[in-house]
């Protein structure tokens, strides 16, 4: 059977182009007809020439790429221990009881805590400097990825473990060729939860305690109504933020080629 001609077209995009345009036209219109005052929403020509200056300029005393450089240092730095602790940890406790029953009721336990109400603690221990907010972003981000490792691990049908030591696999072939291969799927998933979840938690820490960054950026402008560069680090730190996840879609797509197609 031949296959279908390859499409350059598609509607998804599209429609995802239209629905930015619609948005834009809208928030315009919002502002030229004055229905809001400029203050509490400036208009895309004014939010535009805001990113223009700060990219020039800089915002107190720092550049913009060093705002965001900062920032990405966190969430990144975080987000790498997250990733060589957090799978092997995963992995180990979805395969052994014994290991779940150990890490289970302490992840469990701080999982549902709202980050924010112990990094006043962390702040106490480490000071207002990086240290508490690398532990901060490690704690938002542990507990979803070792989450959906076990989950991952336990929805593994006995039938491949059983059919891998039974053709001679020892207990660490299965785990690299049986276990981890079946996992990737969730562990993916439960990457680009901690990553949405430490971000949130990195714009909230730098809210509370910073003094660059740029979270630390929209707080500091909102104390001047500085609404347009409110609306410049918005738009930074959601444009960050889809690059990362799609940075992980991609190596998911590398990765896990076989992923929706069962």
């Amino acid at each position: 059977m031949p296959k279908p001609p390859v499409s350059f077209f598609r509607w998804e995009s599209l429609l995802t182009v239209l629905t930015a345009v619609v948005m834009l036209a809208v928030w315009q219109v919002i502002s030229s007809c004055g229905l809001v005052s400029e203050v509490l929403v400036p208009s895309p020509y004014v939010v535009l020439n805001s990113f223009y200056r700060i990219l020039l300029d800089g915002y107190k005393g720092t550049s913009l790429w060093g705002h965001i450089a900062i920032s990405m240092y966190r969430l990144l730095g975080s987000f790498a221990l997250v990733i060589v602790t957090a799978i092997p940890l995963g992995l180990v406790s979805g395969s052994s009881s014994k290991v779940a029953a150990v890490l289970d009721p302490v992840v469990e336990f701080y999982r549902p805590l709202p980050p924010l109400a112990y990094y006043t603690l962390l702040i106490i221990w480490m000071g207002i400097d990086n240290p508490s907010k690398f532990a901060l972003l490690y704690l938002a981000g542990f507990a979803p990825v070792y989450v959906a490792c076990v989950a991952g691990v336990r929805r593994i049908k006995p039938e491949f473990i059983h059919a891998a030591r039974s053709l001679g696999a020892s207990k660490w072939q299965t785990f690299r060729y049986v276990i981890v291969p079946a996992t990737l799927p969730d562990i993916f998933t439960g990457l680009k939860t901690a990553l949405g979840v430490a971000y949130s938690t990195l714009v909230a820490a730098e809210m509370v305690a910073a003094e660059s960054g740029v979270g630390w950026m929209v707080l500091d402008a909102s104390k001047f109504l500085r609404s347009d560069v409110v609306f410049v680090g918005i738009f930074i730190m959601g444009t960050t933020g889809a690059l990362l996840a799609l940075a992980i879609t991609f190596i998911e797509n590398w990765l896990v080629p076989w992923r929706g197609r069962e």
